[in-house]
């Protein structure tokens, strides 16, 4: 699967976007914000969280730290992070690749409202190399994500 499904995605629901693959590591969010010459707070990392209801996907900026208080109200009780093997499976990426398009699994994907402080941010495409540019409104309709406020402000300044 991986950028293949992703591939896949774009081509139907948004053919205008383009994954870019930088041929170097954006497995990380320095990494990628070093390969896109971009500050690391646009750089949309998606984290895997085993929550009551099952596993979501939080797509966050880069920079933003999950709050527990917060994470806990939205998602109805405490949430813990999925192992690597478990991420790689249910959303058929490998770690560091993990985005929100193209998915394995059908699973509830969250957008935190911290990806609204940009004008476009870059989410991975489905590997370890690659990334498309997207406005956050648009990345959030195209996987039918919900916007919750699931970080922590002071740490979304600058």
């Amino acid at each position: 699967m991986s950028s293949e499904s992703v591939r896949s995605f774009l081509a139907e629901h948004a053919p205008d976007l383009t994954i870019i693959d930088h041929g170097r590591s954006t497995a990380t969010v320095a990494e990628a914000a070093s390969t896109l010459n971009v500050a690391p707070a646009r750089i949309a990392k998606t984290l895997s969280l085993r929550a009551p209801e099952g596993v979501v996907l939080i797509v966050a900026r880069g920079d933003a730290r999950l709050d527990n208080a917060k994470l806990k109200a939205a998602l109805g009780g405490r949430a813990r992070m999925v192992g690597p093997d478990e991420v790689s499976s249910l959303t058929g990426h490998p770690v560091g690749g993990v985005c929100p398009f193209g998915l394995a699994t059908p699973l509830l994907i969250l957008c935190d409202i911290s990806l609204r402080d940009f004008a476009t941010v870059f989410p991975a495409a489905g590997s370890q190399t690659s990334s498309i540019e997207v406005a956050p409104e648009r990345l959030a309709t195209l996987v039918g994500a919900r916007w919750v406020d699931v970080c922590s402000p002071a740490l979304r300044d600058g």
